[in-house]
């Protein structure tokens, strides 16, 4: 396993077999000392915004020979799945460059790359920031992370001649929006930015595993994919990027955050998907690309 100490764990197969790259940006718990003295919130509270275990979830389809990237930072910290100055300008003290995006859905929900508040809807901070705070995060976690996915996605892609990104995240059953399942809750969602970011025949092939194991699975309602699936998949080059988030409630106690013991059957699962996303035929995934 490679790592940088709190910025992020790469653990990488003697040989890359498969032209896949996982990568978990919210799984991060390594809470700088300096954050947790100036949040007004506890700890476990912060904790509400983790994407807990998913990174532990998708260790069991690495080992098929596929490279996992997790973030050690956490969310609330810094957000990876967020352009990098996608910031709310009224969390600083005095006023932002001009190239922040202080307009994005994101920073009006106060969940851009400097969250304003965690996933519970409390607001972190006792006082305003430093627009320096954010530079040095931004340089010091979100960068070498997004250096590290690209990179993997590059070699992928040099190795196979195409790569498959998939972002892996978590859901909270808590107040999901009923929008997001038509007559029952769903288990996981599947976010191509409505078929942007990925061949079709991938999401099929996701969604009929998925199925095919029992699970409800939606497509892009309510989490149709964040920067990292926009950013990352262009089809027309090669690389497929698709999200899945996974209901929290299938594998963990969402208020104690206690893992539950079908984390072990969900890994094994997991491990599926990634074989049969894996073995897509290329000329399913090349149709179309420039």
């Amino acid at each position: 396993m490679e790592a940088v100490p709190g910025v992020y764990r790469l653990w990488r197969p003697a040989q890359q077999v498969l032209p896949l790259v996982l990568a978990s940006p919210h799984s991060g718990r390594v809470y700088p000392e300096s954050f947790l003295a100036e949040a007004r919130l506890d700890a476990h509270t912060l904790r509400r915004s983790e994407d807990c275990f998913v990174d532990e979830i998708f260790a069991e389809a690495a080992e098929l020979g596929t490279p996992l990237l997790a973030a050690e930072f956490p969310r609330a910290y810094v957000d990876p799945n967020r352009e990098p100055y996608e910031l709310d300008p009224g969390m600083f003290e005095g006023p932002v460059p001009p190239y922040v995006n202080s307009r994005s859905a994101r920073v009006a929900a106060g969940l851009g790359t400097i969250a304003r508040i965690v996933a519970t809807g409390e607001e972190i901070y006792r006082r305003k920031l430093r627009f320096g705070e954010a530079l040095e995060r931004v340089e010091r976690c979100y960068r070498p992370y997004h250096a590290a996915l690209q990179s993997l996605v590059a070699e992928t892609r040099e190795r196979f001649g195409y790569c498959i990104l998939l972002d892996c995240h978590s859901m909270p059953s808590i107040d999901l929006p009923p929008e997001a399942a038509a007559g029952g809750r769903l288990d996981m969602i599947l976010g191509d930015c409505h078929g942007s970011a990925c061949a079709p025949a991938l999401t099929a092939q996701a969604e009929s595993t998925l199925t095919m194991l029992g699970y409800l699975v939606g497509r892009n309602a309510p989490y149709a994919g964040g920067y990292t699936t926009r950013h990352y998949g262009h089809p027309e080059r090669g690389v497929h990027a698709l999200q899945i988030e996974l209901n929290r409630s299938l594998y963990m106690d969402e208020h104690r955050l206690r893992r539950r013991p079908y984390l072990a059957t969900l890994a094994q699962h997991m491990r599926r998907l990634t074989a049969a996303l894996a073995h897509v035929p290329a000329e399913r995934l090349h149709r179309g690309r420039r």
